[in-house]
């Protein structure tokens, strides 16, 4: 069901010196700031040759991210992202063996303009799961 891994989401308390970091200190080509007020969060991709890095940073008060950085203030892993073909496929599969999906159950429009979901990390072995449909 699960295709390629389509990013690796890093939070980060600051975006700025994290985008330097990946650019001046590893060479990454690091994308510009892209708000996402629907999820609460600014983003920004760092290109690599297999994969994207997402760095994430709150956007707002309400934001998921603040919440994470609150307990982990250096950052850290968020979620993972795998490319699915059909997400309303992948989604009632996975919860017909029992998988939560979390918010309603219905894809949002995520950073790349495609559908995605998340699935409860407490069924993914303490990991946060992105679907993104490709």
């Amino acid at each position: 069901m699960i295709g390629k891994l389509n990013h690796v989401a890093i939070a980060v308390p600051d975006l700025e010196a994290a985008s330097a970091q990946y650019r001046d200190t590893l060479g990454a080509k690091v994308g510009a700031p892209q708000d996402e007020p629907d999820h609460g969060v600014t983003v920004v991709f760092i290109e690599l040759p297999n994969t994207k890095v997402e760095l994430l940073h709150p956007l707002g008060e309400a934001s998921p991210i603040r919440g994470f950085l609150d307990k982990n203030p250096s950052g850290g892993i968020h979620h993972i992202c795998y490319e699915v073909e059909d997400i309303l496929a992948a989604r009632d599969k996975l919860q017909a063996t029992g998988a939560r999906v979390l918010g309603d159950g219905e894809p949002k429009i995520g950073a790349h303009g495609k559908p995605v979901l998340f699935l409860h990390p407490k069924d993914f072995t303490g990991t946060l799961v992105e679907l993104e449909q490709v």
